[in-house]
């Protein structure tokens, strides 16, 4: 199959490939763009663990053709920090204990982001909504509602700094954030 150029933004830079039109977005951002924090849990966009942020809406990266994303801006985990600072959910997920394998705590962290961007002011029921999407074998949900809901709250963090390194777009670039290596 002949292969295709996609232009698009990905954690606010730009990226152009000549790729196969038949890989993933996923695909794509983990095995070319070396940014492995999304994750592949079913490939049939159950699990939410591969979910990223296309124009200001959450996807299943797994489902999505990466032909899809021409010029379009993609937010990864990775682009979530800014000025070398935790995104507020990033940080809550730490101060209240959200995390606990890691496996689906990126797409976990996409979809409350995008919740708290589109509903600042969020309540339980919302933001449980807003996760339904994203499956967690560990934790039962509960700390993880709790971190939003200090977000939408506007709880301050209970680490007063912590910072990221900055965006990445390629392997080349930094090293991936350590939690969420694979």
């Amino acid at each position: 199959m002949a292969k295709t150029v996609v232009q698009f933004t990905l954690n606010g830079n730009p990226v152009d490939l000549y790729t196969e039109p038949y890989r993933t977005l996923l695909e794509v951002v983990r095995d070319d763009l070396g940014l492995t924090g999304s994750k592949e849990g079913c490939g049939t966009g159950d699990c939410g663990a591969c979910t990223m942020i296309v124009n200001g809406k959450t996807v299943n990266s797994c489902l999505m053709l990466i032909p899809e994303v021409q010029q379009t801006d993609v937010v990864t985990v990775e682009g979530l920090a800014t000025n070398g600072h935790l995104h507020p959910v990033q940080q809550a997920f730490i101060d209240h204990s959200g995390l606990q394998c890691g496996f689906c705590i990126p797409g976990m962290l996409m979809s409350a982001a995008a919740t708290v961007k589109e509903n600042p002011q969020a309540n339980e029921e919302e933001i449980r909504i807003g996760l339904a999407g994203n499956l967690c074998r560990c934790t039962g949900y509960d700390k993880i509602v709790k971190a939003v809901l200090a977000v939408t709250r506007g709880e301050p963090a209970q680490v007063a700094t912590n910072t990221a390194p900055a965006s990445r777009t390629s392997k080349e670039e930094l090293s991936p954030v350590i939690m969420f290596q694979e």
